[in-house]
């Protein structure tokens, strides 16, 4: 019984894992072209008053955008995204040429995405935690983002802690129905995973409390209630 209930526990864990994917399939593209907007006009109102500077804003956003294409598709093709070829540029090369502007700076949290989904965990982190956070509402859903991100690399390695950590403050970034309820859900998850049910269940009354009608209360009522 307690090995069933082990493994219904990490089975949980990493469907919320899995999660990520889908709500980067359905919200990626739309987070990014705005937030491509406004990164351009909060470094170019700023941060680079050089003529050269202004250039090389206008020429990230660019190239982003172009990087952006591969990754918003109905069928990404994250290798393509992230490295670019003779079409288009990738993550990469925005980081390379333009890593100190803003949209370098979002090129940055997208290609730590790539590598999340193309399994290599270390690029991962690696890209995510060179993320800067921005500020303005758009800005703060993905600075949630990135950090539940980070959490999710962090439950891959094994580091529930590392993990219920990154949560928290993912949750603490930015309020909303998109992000908040998953990421207390992946609180709960982590919690349980290390048999902290007390904390899990004081994750789940701010979740159900905040979010009765989203997916993730229901989840987590039945994972605890099986428990």
């Amino acid at each position: 019984m307690a090995k069933n209930v082990e493994n219904q526990q990490e089975q949980a864990v990493a469907e919320a894992v899995s999660k990520t994917e889908a709500f980067f399939e359905q919200n990626g593209k739309k987070v990014l072209l705005a937030l491509v907007v406004i990164a351009a006009l909060v470094a170019g109102g700023y941060a680079y008053k050089a003529l050269v500077l202004d250039r090389n804003v206008e020429r990230a956003s660019e190239l982003i955008v172009e990087a952006q294409e591969r990754f918003g598709v109905e069928n990404p093709d994250f290798a393509l995204a992230l490295n670019g070829d003779e079409q288009g540029a990738g993550f990469l090369d925005v980081i390379e040429q333009y890593g100190s502007t803003a949209a370098g700076n979002l090129a940055k949290h997208y290609a730590g995405v790539c590598y999340l989904r193309l399994g290599d965990l270390e690029n991962a982190e690696k890209y995510l935690s060179q993320y800067d956070a921005v500020e303005g509402l758009p800005g703060e859903i993905l600075n949630a983002q990135n950090l539940g991100l980070r959490g999710d690399v962090a439950v891959e390695n094994g580091d529930y802690v590392g993990a219920i950590t990154l949560y928290k403050k993912a949750v603490a970034a930015s309020e909303n129905e998109l992000t908040t309820p998953l990421y207390l859900y992946k609180q709960i998850l982590a919690n349980v995973a290390l048999g902290n049910k007390e904390q899990a269940q004081e994750c789940f009354e701010t979740l159900s409390t905040k979010y009765p009608a989203a997916q993730e209360t229901r989840l987590a009522d039945e994972l605890l209630g099986s428990l």
